[in-house]
């Protein structure tokens, strides 16, 4: 693919989607939440060509935007597993004679 050729098939995209805007349909958080998958790929592909610093910036960057994005998930995991380690305590303080 030439030079034209992908300024065209850019151009294309960014009008199709100022066009998808102006009837209300909206990517933002699609976008949002592959923009840290994107970082972290390009992170992961610069690590592999010889670039680790820039690629090790990219993938740290793009996964404390994931972390941001996946942080309600992540407390919901820790809640549960609080909730689990709670219980199997009251289960084995009661099995226990003095």
């Amino acid at each position: 693919m030439n030079g034209k050729t992908a300024l065209g098939a850019l151009l294309v995209l960014v009008g199709g989607l100022a066009a998808l805007k102006f009837f209300n349909v909206n990517f933002g958080v699609i976008f949002s939440l592959l923009l840290p998958f994107i970082l972290i790929g390009f992170g992961i592909l610069g690590w592999v060509n010889g670039r680790k610093w820039i690629g090790g910036a990219l993938a740290a960057i793009g996964g404390f935007m994931l972390l941001g994005k996946l942080g309600g998930l992540l407390m919901l995991i820790v809640a549960v597993g609080l909730i689990l380690i709670g219980l199997s305590l009251f289960k084995s303080s009661g099995r226990r004679s003095y």
